[in-house]
């Protein structure tokens, strides 16, 4: 018998219809000997709408009550699963965050979980039930309601299938896996059977909306397969990629695929004095603030002044440039300015590892198009470039073509 943990998104779960097929499945896999769990979204579009109803009445209000809300988009869901499941014949039972022992910080809105108690799941599935959990939430030290951001159903799948020791976590979505690139953007764009959880990693932290980045890193530390497939295969046969071990990938590929992310902003501070401690007294503030740093450039002058760049998520833009503007003027700086009209592209590969020339291959494509780079950043594995936004979809499509990745 084994145990899998099943993820499902909005779009999954987004009508009547769509929660019935999703209880057909789950059944199917029981038949077959599985423990099966289930983590799931809110219904399509209804976070969307517990958010304007908190823009309505207090946008600057408390977090913690903010997650009160998001959080019950989730527990819909849980219970007319669970109702569809009884409905067929196969006994359920659904929990919330809280419920299914889910604790996390106290980091409201974006909260990491910490530690999960799976004593009342284990029970349930032992009893012959199967377990509907509600994602993207938790509960902290305090007894208080948390969600865990965007996406974060991905990481409560991920997080449970480790703390439950599955032998599989799949997370259904309406993609049928993953791709070389966005096929939105390049109709050429290619399905990936497999690849190493490294690879999916650099690939969800450059901007892949696949898999997202916190359930990959938890996935990555924990060694947790992954499955994504599509919830609208009706038969359970269609493609799917699988996300695991760099050993269990036997093909090395030189670039796996193109990643991109039109969610950056950028911003400068200039003139600062070249000395020890200045990037923590530019980045310091920022991090207090729980915004996110991606990429950052350091130029120094000849006059003893440095130049200082960083982006960081657009929604943390507007924050992140009052905090520079006190910055710059606690350090006496010349100048500092922000732009939004910025987007990120990489590209990924485990086979970069043994290969040279694959970044001047990637910037000399580029500049062939005319494509000016603003900034760089590299791993074993990656190279990504800030770029103007204007220019995203051509620099991800004739990348594509240039490292062979068109199907």
């Amino acid at each position: 018998m084994a145990l899998i943990v099943q993820k499902y998104g909005g779009t999954s779960v987004g009508t009547p219809e769509r929660i019935q097929a999703v209880a057909d499945r789950v059944i199917r896999w029981v038949k077959k000997g599985n423990e099966v769990v289930v983590v799931v979204s809110a219904m399509s579009g209804e976070t969307n709408k517990l958010v304007a109803l908190i823009n309505a009445v207090n946008p600057q209000g408390s977090a913690r009550e903010k997650d009160v809300i998001l959080a019950t988009g989730e527990q819909v869901t849980i219970g007319l699963l669970a109702l569809a499941l009884e409905s067929k014949g196969q006994p359920a039972r659904s929990y919330t965050g809280a419920q299914a022992g889910i604790v996390t910080d106290d980091a409201f809105t974006k909260a990491r979980i910490r530690h999960i108690d799976d004593t009342a799941i284990r029970a349930d599935l032992k009893a012959g039930r199967v377990v509907v959990v509600a994602g993207f939430q938790g509960i902290d030290e305090q007894g208080s309601i948390t969600t865990l951001g965007r996406g974060g159903s991905d990481t409560t799948g991920v997080a449970l299938a480790v703390a439950l020791k599955a032998d599989e976590c799949q997370i259904y979505t309406d993609v049928d896996g993953v791709y070389t690139t966005d096929p939105r953007i390049e109709p050429k764009a290619r399905h990936i059977p497999r690849l190493t959880l490294e690879e999916m990693l650099e690939m969800a932290s450059q901007g892949s909306k696949v898999l997202q980045i916190r359930s990959v890193e938890f996935a990555y530390k924990y060694d947790m397969p992954i499955r994504v497939l599509s919830s609208f295969d009706e038969h359970d046969e269609g493609k799917s990629t699988l996300v695991t071990r760099e050993e269990d990938v036997m093909e090395e590929v030189l670039v796996r695929g193109i990643a991109f992310n039109r969610d950056e902003a950028q911003l400068t501070i200039s003139g600062v004095p070249d000395q020890p401690g200045v990037a923590f007294s530019i980045l310091g503030p920022i991090a207090d603030a729980n915004i996110e740093v991606d990429m950052i450039l350091q130029n120094v002058s000849t006059d003893k002044t440095a130049d200082f760049t960083f982006t960081v998520h657009k929604n943390d833009y507007d924050n992140a440039r009052k905090i520079l503007a006190k910055t710059g003027e606690k350090l006496g700086a010349a100048k500092w300015e922000g732009d939004t009209n910025v987007a990120k592209v990489s590209i990924v590969g485990a086979g970069m590892r043994s290969h040279a020339g694959v970044a001047s291959k990637m910037f000399k494509t580029l500049a062939d198009e005319g494509i000016n780079i603003r900034m760089i950043s590299t791993s074993e594995i990656k190279v990504s470039v800030v770029i103007d936004e204007k220019y995203l979809e051509l620099a991800v499509r004739v990348l594509h073509e240039a490292f062979g990745l068109a199907a």
